[in-house]
């Protein structure tokens, strides 16, 4: 193995354990922790690549804004009770089984994908002449505006909702 092949089997193999640990925490103070580190190895990732922006848009939205979202909404909600509360204890082997049998079939369909999709105007010599930047900003603000826009609207409302749900109801 190359160098680089060894470097994306690291943050391959690291996202993938990452990932796991997210979702298999009981206290969402450590999920959210382990997410942390995730979004340095997708970072570290992105550096990988040659991205240098979306490495730096990944650590500051991700890991800054978003990670301290999840933990102002963590710390507003009681999870005590729900912590010391066993469930799903009896249908774990089901839930295992049926999580194989789907898994098999996803690897069996995606085995016999055999269709590439037609190259964009945006070869590596393209963006490199242009810069990384200028590249997204261009591809962002015209093809992508309304989904753009959309997202911001949506990220809007869920601040809006966030300060409406922290404040305290004045009578």
């Amino acid at each position: 193995m190359t160098l680089p092949q060894l470097f994306f089997a690291y943050f391959a193999t690291a996202m993938t354990t990452l990932s796991l640990l997210v979702v298999t925490r009981k206290n969402p103070v450590h999920s959210v922790m382990w997410m942390l580190v995730l979004f340095i190895h997708i970072a570290g990732l992105y550096l990988f690549l040659n991205a240098e922006f979306l490495a730096a848009i990944q650590i500051i939205v991700y890991a800054g804004a978003i990670l301290v979202l999840f933990l102002f909404v963590i710390m507003m909600l009681n999870l005590r009770k729900e912590e010391t509360v066993k469930k799903y204890q009896a249908q774990w082997p089901l839930g295992a089984g049926i999580g194989i049998i789907l898994a098999v079939f996803l690897v069996s369909i995606l085995g016999k994908i055999t269709v590439l999709p037609a190259l964009g105007k945006y070869s590596i010599e393209a963006i490199k002449s242009e810069g990384s930047m200028m590249t997204i900003g261009k591809v962002l603000y015209t093809e992508y505006l309304l989904p753009f826009e959309v997202a911001s609207i949506v990220l809007l409302v869920a601040i809006i909702g966030a300060v409406v749900l922290a404040k305290k109801r004045i009578e």
